[in-house]
């Protein structure tokens, strides 16, 4: 298991766990990022990450990044 930081782009990965506090993990699954979910890095600029997650572009920040594990 490792933070969706560290995928290659354009491979695509299972969500294993998402990590932080209760509110973070709730906005997180609001967005469709939820445990079992494909997720594949669409491209990254300066640490920051555009996905794809249930059929829809997302922008995550790195911080928030790190709390997807896959």
């Amino acid at each position: 298991m490792m933070p969706l930081v560290y995928a290659d782009t354009g491979t695509v990965n299972i969500i294993r766990k998402i990590s932080g506090k209760p509110e973070i993990k709730k906005h997180l699954e609001d967005m469709g990022f939820v445990a079992g979910a494909p997720i594949t890095v669409v491209s990254t600029v300066n640490g920051n990450l555009i996905v794809n997650v249930k059929n829809t572009k997302v922008a995550l920040d790195k911080e928030l990044a790190e709390k997807i594990m896959i």
